[in-house]
Order: C-alpha cells, then sequence, then structure tokens
C-alpha cells in the first residue's frame, strides 16, 4: 500500500448559478487528498491519513476516497469540523483562501498516530498541512517514525500566502523532511521559493545532496524532470485545453508513485538505482495523468481506462 499522509477539505470551486449569480460549488480536495485518490483510480494500492471530520463535509470526503478504492482505516476520525478553501480561478490558475482554525485535520495530534504493517511500502505527505500545529509536527514526527523503514517521499507544494508570518519555521521542517525523504516532488516555482534563483538541475542536485535518491519537478505546461545524481530526464507535457489547474500536481505524483510501485522500484535500494527507463515511465504516466485533470473541472483525476 501507498500510504498518502496529510490534508483533506472542501475546496469551493468558482461557478454560475442558473441565475447567472455567482456561486461557490463544493469539490473534496486536499492535495494529499487528491494524490490518494488518484492512485487508488489509477490501480495503485491507495490508503490515506489524515484527521477527518464526522460532520457532512467530512462525510462526503470520506466516500468520495471510498469510491476511488482508497482504504481509510486509518483516518483518524472526530467530531471538529472540516477545512475549508475557497477558490479564486485566473486564466485558469487557482489561488486559495483557507479556513482552518480547530478542524479535524488541522488539530491532528501525536496521540492520532496509526502503526503501519509490513503492507505499506511508501508513505507520502505533503501539502498545506506542513504549516500548522499540531498537525505539522504530527506528520513531520510520523516520517521521522517511518524514514528508516520504508520509502517517504514529500511534496511542500508550497502555498506563500498560507505560510505567510511562519517563514522560518516552516524552512526549517521541510529542509528537515527533504534531507530524510527518498523522493522529492517540487514545481520549478517550489524549488526556486526553497533554494533561490539557479538552474533547475543545479538547484535539484543541491536537494539531492541533503539526502535523497531522486528529485521530481514539475515545470508547468512545459512537462516534467526527473534528477539523479547522474541521471537528467524530461518528459513534455501533453497539450490538452485547460479548465483549470486544481490537482495536477497531485495527480503528477500519484502517476509518479504508481509508475515506481508497478516497476517494483518502491524500495531504497532500487530507487537508489533508477534506470532512465524506469524515470521516464514515472515521469509519462505522472504527465499523462496530470493533462486529463486540468481538462476538467476541479481535482477530478483519470482512471486507469481512461489512459
Amino acid at each position: 500500500m501507498i500510504l498518502s499522509c496529510g490534508e483533506a477539505l472542501i475546496d469551493m470551486l468558482p461557478r454560475r448559478s442558473t441565475d447567472g449569480e455567482a456561486a461557490f460549488a463544493p469539490y473534496a480536495g486536499g492535495a494529499v487528498f487528491n494524490t490518494a485518490m488518484a492512485l487508488g483510480r489509477l490501480g495503485a494500492p491507495s490508503g490515506f491519513f489524515s484527521g477527518v471530520s464526522n460532520d457532512m463535509l467530512g462525510e462526503i470526503l470520506a466516500d468520495t476516497l471510498k469510491a476511488s478504492n482508497v482504504d481509510i482505516s486509518l483516518c483518524a476520525r472526530s467530531d471538529r469540523p472540516t477545512t475549508v478553501a475557497f477558490v479564486k480561478l485566473v486564466n485558469g490558475q487557482a489561488t486559495y483562501a483557507f479556513y482552518d482554525e480547530g478542524t479535524a485535520g488541522r488539530m491532528l495530534a501525536l496521540a492520532d498516530l496509526p502503526s503501519l504493517g509490513d503492507e505499506v511500502e511508501a508513505v507520502f505527505v505533503g501539502g498545506i498541512c506542513l504549516v500548522n500545529d499540531p498537525a505539522a509536527s504530527t506528520y513531520e514526527a510520523l516520517q521521522a517514525r517511518e524514514a528508516p523503514l520504508r520509502v517517504t517521499m514529500i511534496d511542500p507544494n508550497i502555498r506563500p500566502g498560507f505560510i505567510a508570518g511562519k517563514e522560518v519555521e516552516y524552512r526549517a521542517r521541510i529542509k528537515r523532511m527533504v534531507a530524510r525523504a527518498d523522493i522529492v516532488k517540487l514545481s520549478d516555482e517550489d524549488l526556486h521559493w526553497l533554494e533561490g534563483a539557479g538552474d533547475l538541475v543545479s538547484l535539484a542536485r543541491g536537494i539531492l545532496a541533503k539526502g535523497p535518491s531522486v528529485v521530481f519537478i514539475t515545470e508547468g505546461a512545459a512537462g516534467a524532470r526527473a534528477v539523479t545524481a547522474s541521471q537528467d530526464r524530461f518528459v513534455a507535457a501533453q497539450k490538452v485545453v485547460v479548465v483549470d489547474t486544481v490537482g495536477a500536481g497531485d495527480t503528477f505524483n500519484a502517476g509518479v508513485l504508481a509508475a515506481l510501485h508497478q516497476a517494483g522500484a518502491l524500495s531504497k535500494a532500487r530507487l537508489a538505482a533508477l534506470s532512465d527507463a524506469e524515470l521516464d515511465a514515472a515521469l509519462t504516466l505522472g504527465t499523462r495523468a496530470a493533462a486529463v485533470t486540468v481538462s476538467r473541472a476541479g481535482a477530478n483525476p483519470p482512471w486507469a481506462n481512461e489512459l
């Protein structure tokens, strides 16, 4: 099983009512939630861990995961409310306003961490859950506990507006988690936010020097890149009509993990010796799956038969 660990929330996406008024429609989402859902739809063994509410919105989240073949048995359920994010779209690009105080996800604590068995081959952590305590420290503790035992992957999915006022603490946490991770995924913007200006490959090799085996970089409409100590592989994005970009990077993550699972490469030894073909396959599945997601509204990843 690939266990995705992070936020689950409701994205309120802008729409027009039947009378032409501005409105918002609720969609199940959250960066790591989307990855778990996409993994299940792509046929990979997918599980999800987060703090999930028992409220009406929490039931939407749970039902959406189960409908996508995701195991939610490890989730920490509570009566706290569900996190909500209002989304603004400009030329298909999404910005977010989060309402997260006192929620089931935000208040996740060390006592909520599950024990993981041998069926879990990889742990994926990321998203805005790594910003605010107590959840941020809880997820970091989970990664620190599991990193010696199994493959871990991180995608911080950086939202500068959400981090404002907490940047020093946040940067320190991401630095620690990146050093423990076997796989790091960053958008080109995320990479520059963390490492500054410079060539993407050189910056990625700086990340590798901290400990990971492979860094995946998404480069928007251009495509995606995989960098190891000795390899630099690039796959161009498929050209599609973009409806919005919600969930694109999250779906890419799922494609990468699903491809590595299919190749039997989700072990520390195998990740340290990936072939060009295996990296290309991971990039290809990631970009193909993401292309479907951006071609339709919200985070709606493809099923395997759609590819």
